[in-house]
């Protein structure tokens, strides 16, 4: 098994102290620090940290995800800063280490990642109990998702995360990635775009089986989906509203996001 204490850049961290604080810069991996009860050790999180409500609210914000307050940031007198390659700029990471934290960098690209990721977390802060317990639970969900995939249909989908301009995901990306255990494909793949920029084409639309717009980055609604349905031609594609925390998120979040990615493709089947 490969150490699990080396993170996404390659950095293997040493185990760290009871005394550990702890700044997390990535929503879901702030809920999965608090489901495997670090919150004494959690000093500090972004704005866009919101689950659980309960707890987060007494844990001072830094700013987004994109740009933070690096004087506050300084001030929490972090000895661990959490990031991850897709929502926290590279630049901003090699700011924060010049300070002189650890910065623990993530980065999962399929769902399975995260088994690796509870051990990064798990190891890195004393939770190996913790940890097993979620690897577990993965499992089990994982196992249910892959039981109601065998008798669900193949679809191609678009994956709306943004409007004005138009943005999905490619092919490389942990939700096209996530998408796919259910026979899901995602089209609009760019090989050199992550997250890629769509002309709302009339012949894309109507090549969809699946248009799904997500909860978040952009908030979208039902009312926004009902628009859209009024504004073009989708020819005979379904269009539904699906949850990002569930479908983007990783950590502890995603063991719950197997089991609402079954429910919710049975029911569009």
């Amino acid at each position: 098994m490969p150490d699990p204490l080396i993170d996404a850049a390659g950095t293997r961290h040493p185990p760290a102290g009871p005394d550990a604080r702890i700044v997390s810069l990535v929503p879901s991996i702030t809920e999965l620090l608090l489901e495997m009860d670090l919150g004494a050790q959690v000093v500090g999180r972004t704005q866009y940290c919101i689950h659980p409500a309960d707890q987060v609210s007494a844990i001072p914000s830094v700013g987004g995800t994109k740009k933070i307050r690096l004087d506050r940031l300084a001030a929490l007198s972090p000895t661990h800063v959490i990031v991850n390659v897709d929502e926290n700029p590279k630049a901003m990471a090699e700011e924060i280490a010049a300070m002189g934290p650890a910065v623990v960098v993530t980065h999962p690209l399929a769902p399975r990642d995260n088994l690796a990721l509870y051990r990064l977390i798990g190891g890195l802060f004393g939770r190996q109990a913790a940890a097993a317990r979620l690897e577990s639970a993965f499992e089990d969900a994982y196992a249910r998702l892959e039981r109601a995939a065998g008798r669900l249909p193949a679809r191609k989908v678009i994956y709306w995360i943004w409007r004005d301009p138009w943005m999905t995901v490619s092919r490389d990306t942990y939700v096209a990635a996530l998408l796919d255990l259910v026979n899901w494909q995602t089209l609009c793949h760019d090989p050199d775009v992550r997250y890629p920029e769509v002309e709302l084409a009339p012949d894309l639309l109507r090549t969809a089986d699946l248009l799904l717009f997500a909860t978040e980055p952009f908030a979208f609604t039902q009312a926004d989906v009902d628009a859209f349905a009024q504004a073009h031609d989708c020819g005979g594609a379904r269009l539904a509203l699906i949850d990002g925390s569930y479908t983007q998120w990783y950590g502890s979040r995603a063991i719950a996001g197997l089991d609402y990615l079954a429910d919710l493709a049975r029911s569009l089947a």
